[in-house]
């Protein structure tokens, strides 16, 4: 096929201004790709029209009910025929990228290669899907590219009602302020709902998603369905030596006003000769101290993860954080390890068999409510899962003694734990 190239001037527009377009990517891509220079002729007349001109449709590999993202042009002249015949199809192919996004270079030389040869040569790592996001082949060189792919040693990656690609931040092979081993929770979570990434039958999507701390590189806790984030439960490790080294740097008003009065919880204060001072029972594990005075403070030593469900963007009812259902579970030993599967399992089970067509885990839990959530997964309630104090005096207190002390009795297992 000829490679012809469209007038695009609308898309011109998107070069003028002072940032990199991705039009200029795509127009040098094009030189080589005809499929590219018709995306580029299409998505002018979208731009033209104020309209998308994609359709789905059935599109996989043998053995696989997902991992394919099906695109077919509407756009078509009166005959029928495509208006841009080297992008009637525009098929993306997902697949999953290392824990942690880890690639040798020789990797990544391969990955190009094998989709200039299968596609159109464009390549999107990562996005939030998690995947490897190879964008532009036909219907026919689909199974030819997965099978090629498959050899390096990568599996299609999820879509559609079903579980989603993982993520997992680089953790503990990169950042100090890792607390847990990312990768390890990443690849258990994944292999072990790989069946359901590969044959869809949710009622809607659901993501893991691994974060090694409070800073949550990965958005799990606003854009994944079950978030896993490490986090400690003793007290911050403090340097006093760097703490003052640190005053001395950057001067005790700096230190007070970027440092001591924007800890959330108040946990914080400076000494008169300039040692910091934490109110440890206080601390809600935040991260911002030990970002802001990296040499001078470190995660605690007692060190796990705390689990939340149901955070998402916007569908139903709105963007969702996720809610703490696990404030901190130990990971010492395979038994720990074990656990966290299983309330992961738990999870999907429960999401599976209760959730509506189209509703993600945040919109099932505000429908049924969160105590009928952590009944049916079996997990305790917790007092600090409260979403705010209450707002009327008409509050039962009758068993209130009671459970306190079942309150008191698992916090005291717990430590012995």
């Amino acid at each position: 096929m000829a490679n012809k190239t469209y007038d695009t001037p609308k898309l011109d527009e998107l070069e003028s201004g002072p940032w990199p377009s991705f039009v200029t990517g795509l127009k040098r891509l094009a030189a080589d790709k005809p499929m590219i220079a018709g995306v580029l002729g299409q998505l002018e007349q979208s731009y033209t029209d104020r309209k998308g001109y994609w359709k789905g449709g059935t599109v996989g590999v043998y053995g696989y009910g997902g991992g394919i993202i099906p695109r077919f042009t509407e756009l078509k002249n009166a005959d029928g025929e495509p208006q841009f015949p080297e992008a009637q199809e525009f098929h993306t192919m997902r697949f999953i990228p290392p824990a942690g996004m880890h690639y040798s270079t020789q990797t990544l030389r391969d990955i190009c290669d094998m989709w200039e040869k299968h596609g159109s040569g464009l390549i999107a790592l990562h996005g939030q899907t998690g995947d490897i996001m190879l964008q532009g082949t036909t219907a026919d060189q689909v199974q030819e590219c997965f099978d090629e792919f498959n050899e390096y040693g990568f599996d299609l990656g999820g879509a559609g009602p079903a579980v989603r690609t993982g993520m997992s931040c680089v953790g503990a092979a990169r950042c100090e302020h890792s607390c847990c081993n990312e990768q390890k929770i990443h690849r258990m979570l994944i292999n072990n709902f790989l069946d359901d990434m590969h044959r869809p039958s949710l009622p809607y999507k659901f993501k893991f998603k691994v974060s090694g701390c409070a800073n949550d590189c990965m958005n799990a806790i606003e854009r994944s369905d079950f978030a896993v984030i490490g986090t400690w439960r003793d007290a911050i490790e403090v340097d006093q030596s760097e703490v003052q080294a640190f005053v001395a740097r950057k001067g005790r008003q700096y230190t007070i006003d970027n440092v001591i009065t924007r800890c959330p919880s108040g946990a914080l204060s400076l000494t008169d000769d300039d040692q910091l001072e934490i109110d440890n029972s206080s601390c809600v594990r935040c991260m911002h101290c030990i970002n802001v005075m990296t040499k001078a403070l470190s995660p605690g030593q007692e060190r796990g993860v705390a689990i939340l469900v149901g955070g998402k963007r916007t569908l139903r009812i709105g963007d969702l954080f996720g809610s703490v259902v696990v404030p901190f579970l130990p990971l010492r030993n395979h038994e720990d390890y074990e656990r966290l599967l299983e309330i992961a399992q738990e999870v999907v089970d429960f999401f599976a068999e209760n959730a509506l067509e189209h509703e993600r885990v945040g919109e099932m839990i505000e429908r049924i409510g969160l105590p009928n959530f952590l009944e049916a997964v079996g997990l305790e309630v917790d007092p600090n899962m409260i979403r705010e104090p209450r707002s009327i005096s008409y509050v039962r207190m009758d068993d209130w003694d009671e459970q306190a002390e079942k309150w008191q009795k698992r916090q005291q297992e717990s430590a012995a734990s």
